[in-house]
């Protein structure tokens, strides 16, 4: 046996922040060596951060980077690793990843394949490397000032006798991946730094392509991936992958709260050079090998250890998507909390769905971090906020941490007044009732006044309706003024569909992190969380469920904004429609690109409880109201990227702002 000790690291990294993110590349780099490591992968931009966008235009990004890596260089004595970082050649960028050896720089590889869909806009900063070219680069040593020559492109290194190549992160989705072409050159390990942003059960899609790499190409694979809300709007969960000879060799645990996590394991080189023998592939000689680059190394010898998996005892909950979206979600506001520095988040806690669904994801990022990290270590990340130093419980942080507040009318109920005051109170927030009815009618005689005529509900209803969320905005600013706090907006993404929210009401906040889901997930999810449960540690070796019961005042309400009269008796679906019919347009219309006479064919096949005239109401409707507020959407506060249904204009989902509002397609629809 010829065995290697290899290792991957997560980090939770951030655009621009030089010396955070040198510290835990260090931290990553001094831990694998501590465990014996001989092979540590990195992620994808780790040294710049991922998230730069139009900065990565900036020639101080470039020089930053550079001055990053030569000063990491001293500390990867006695370890292989890589380090991504944007380099330019011949004035254009590339998304580039430098191996270290020993102490020194081997060369460089530059990624091929760049993701430019979904929130992925690399090409507009990047140039993709062309296959089978590489240059020599000349690149000045900060600290000699002497130039230095390095290979540069489509390269491979050998090391020692073992053989490494790369795929960078898009390199191993696509058809031709550069793994086929490594596999001609007899690649022993190749290394994957990714940036692999979350959505729902992509982890799996991740495995499938690592493990079928490291089957066909007959090598070790090492998929490392960036972790946390890097950026403001992706989230990235982490989540290493070695596999070897086709067959996993460890996990490592997603959305973690930790900024470094690493992962190790012990690989058998021969294995997979039988491998390679007995492979049934097509063998292409390579026209040249000045493409290589050949290291002397020596190995220290390792004995075999056991599979021990990292993954979380979640990991195989029956109820993954559930989990996914709790962790995600705490873990993207945790890290907007102390990257923006903010003193906690405020929320507008009206008693319905979505407020009580942010409002508990406040909660369970303080629950789950302290749970993952530890009390000591989440209140260090926070070292700013000063009033959460002493406290030695969660209920204590989240009482600091979590503001909330409801805000009545005369048109608010008992039962949303009881539903938020007994959410926040099983939440241990900071609970406020600020009675808005005043101000509200305040604005009624203003307006009456200046027009010299009363509003009435016949006559002014969307008016009347949006000044009661509107006032609500004012107070909780305030509030999150007064504490330097966020103030969080509470709309989902089926009302950003159909524009169902008040600009500068309900909408107001920094962040929006549930826009990006929709209602009918949400209140499924509410459901869960009230029953069910986060799957959560007693210890090492109990596990139990997190509940908020409280969550059955909410639960047994049907959504309702609440600013008719009570007599009206208001609900959201009768306002719009079955909230599942409504999401199941939206993912027809928008994210498939079907017609309104296509959606309707395939709602007729769903939804077989509704005759074909509601049918074709409800369409109509939905790309009226679609097309009609496109605006609000780009008004958005940044959101949470959780799936591939986005509507975020700024990332995902581009529409005009004026079009023709699909006028001629539904005319052809209502006359048929």
């Amino acid at each position: 046996m010829k065995l290697l000790k290899v290792a991957c690291a997560v980090l939770n990294q951030t655009p621009m922040h030089w010396e955070r993110n040198k510290r835990n590349i260090l931290q990553a780099i001094h831990e694998a060596k501590a465990r014996n490591v001989s092979v540590l992968c990195l992620p994808e931009l780790c040294i710049s951060g991922y998230g730069c966008e139009d900065m990565f235009y900036s020639p101080n990004v470039l020089e930053q980077s550079i001055r990053v890596l030569y000063e990491v260089l001293p500390h990867t004595k006695g370890i292989i690793t890589c380090l991504g970082l944007p380099m330019m050649y011949q004035n254009r960028t590339f998304n580039a990843c430098a191996l270290l050896v020993d102490g020194k720089i081997a060369g460089f590889v530059a990624k091929r394949f760049l993701a430019g869909n979904g929130i992925h806009y690399e090409p507009r900063w990047f140039t993709p490397w062309v296959a089978d070219k590489h240059i020599n680069l000349s690149i000045q040593n900060l600290e000699t000032k002497e130039t230095e020559n390095y290979l540069f492109g489509d390269i491979y290194f050998d090391i020692g006798g073992i053989k490494i190549g790369f795929e960078i992160c898009e390199d191993a989705w696509v058809a031709h991946r550069p793994g086929r072409v490594l596999s001609n050159y007899g690649i022993d390990v190749i290394m994957n730094p990714s940036a692999s942003h979350f959505a729902f059960n992509k982890i799996n899609v991740r495995k499938r392509f690592v493990l079928e790499g490291s089957r066909a190409f007959g090598v070790a694979y090492l998929y490392a991936n960036l972790l946390g809300n890097e950026a403001g709007r992706a989230i990235y969960d982490g989540g290493t992958i070695i596999a070897s000879a086709g067959e996993i060799a460890n996990i490592g645990q997603r959305l973690s709260f930790h900024d470094v996590l690493v992962t190790d394991a012990v690989i058998d080189i021969n294995a997979n050079r039988i491998a390679q023998s007995q492979a049934s592939m097509n063998f292409d000689l390579p026209s040249t090998q000045d493409n290589k680059i050949i290291i002397p190394y020596n190995f220290p010898n390792v004995e075999p250890e056991p599979y021990d998996p990292s993954e979380s005892k979640w990991e195989y909950s029956d109820s993954i998507q559930e989990e996914e979206f709790t962790r995600a979600l705490a873990l993207g506001l945790f890290d907007y909390l102390r990257k923006s520095r903010s003193n906690g988040f405020v929320v507008s806690l009206s008693g319905g769905a979505d407020s009580a669904a942010v409002a508990c994801c406040v909660y369970l990022l303080i629950k789950l971090g302290v749970e993952n990290i530890g009390l000591e270590e989440f209140k260090k990340k926070l070292y700013y906020i000063s009033a959460i130093q002493n406290l030695s419980t969660v209920d204590e942080v989240a009482k600091k941490l979590l503001l909330t507040a409801y805000q009545p009318t005369e048109n608010s109920s008992n039962t949303t007044e009881n539903a938020a005051d007994k959410l926040a109170e099983a939440l241990n927030a900071t609970h406020y009732t600020f009675n808005i009815n005043e101000v509200v009618k305040e604005y009624h005689k203003i307006i009456e006044q200046g027009l010299d005529r009363k509003l009435t509900w016949q006559t002014d209803d969307i008016a009347l309706q949006n000044i009661q969320a509107r006032v609500r905005a004012p107070s909780v600013w305030m509030i999150a003024n007064i504490y330097n706090a966020l103030l969080l907006s509470t709309s989902n993404r089926s009302e950003a569909a159909v524009g169902y929210a008040t600009m500068d009401g309900d909408t107001s906040g920094g962040l929006s992190p549930i826009a990006g889901i929709d209602k009918h997930f949400l209140r499924n999810w509410l459901k869960w969380l009230e029953i069910k449960g986060v799957l959560t540690w007693i210890n090492d070796s109990e596990s139990s469920y997190f509940k908020i019961e409280a969550l059955k005042f909410i639960n047994q309400q049907q959504p309702t904004a609440e600013l008719r009269p009570l007599e009206n008796k208001q609900t959201d679906e009768d306002d719009l429609m079955p909230y599942d019919l409504l999401d199941a347009i939206e993912e027809a219309a928008i994210r498939d690109k079907k017609s309104p006479a296509d959606c309707l064919k395939l709602l007729k096949l769903t939804f077989k409880q509704y005759n074909e005239k509601q049918l074709k109401e409800w369409t109509i409707k939905f790309f009226r109201l679609w097309s009609r507020n496109q605006w609000k959407r780009e008004r958005y506060a940044p959101s949470f990227h959780l799936d591939d249904k986005n509507l975020d204009p700024k990332t995902w989902c581009r529409f005009p702002i004026l079009s023709s509002g699909f006028e001629y397609e539904l005319e052809q629809l209502g006359n048929n």
